[in-house]
């Protein structure tokens, strides 16, 4: 089955996204960590990948070593508009998309129905 995997370790924000989600009519995972990550979407490949860019465990590692992988997942990364260095580092290592978290939140409902369609086309 197909779903979308997140790496995001602010519960607020966890919370905000399964939300979104529950309303879209889209599973979404919470990884713990990098490694849960690269090790949940290499065991199951999720139709999307989300990675907070400031979680404290390793995002950009994880990027890189999905990219590295068979894993054909969009990754969108999103990070504090004013860091540049990072959204430039991000992309660098991988991330299909790199935005500041304010455009996140605010498409978020439109990323997941995305997500949802492809994983709708995918289970056909």
């Amino acid at each position: 089955m197909s779903y979308v995997l997140a790496l995001v370790d602010n519960l607020f924000f966890q919370a905000r996204i399964q939300a979104v989600a529950k309303q879209i009519g889209v599973e979404v995972k919470v990884a713990a960590t990098g490694e849960d990550l690269v090790t949940g979407a290499l065991a199951n490949p999720p139709s999307l990948v989300i990675v907070d860019l400031n979680a404290k465990s390793g995002p950009l590692d994880a990027v890189r070593r999905l990219r590295g992988s068979e894993t054909p997942a969009l990754i969108i990364g999103y990070l504090s508009h004013v860091q540049t260095d990072l959204a430039a580092e991000a992309a660098e290592a991988g991330c299909s998309h790199v935005m500041p978290q304010g455009k996140f939140t605010q498409e978020l409902p439109m990323i997941l129905a995305r997500a949802r369609g492809k994983l709708e086309k995918k289970n056909s």
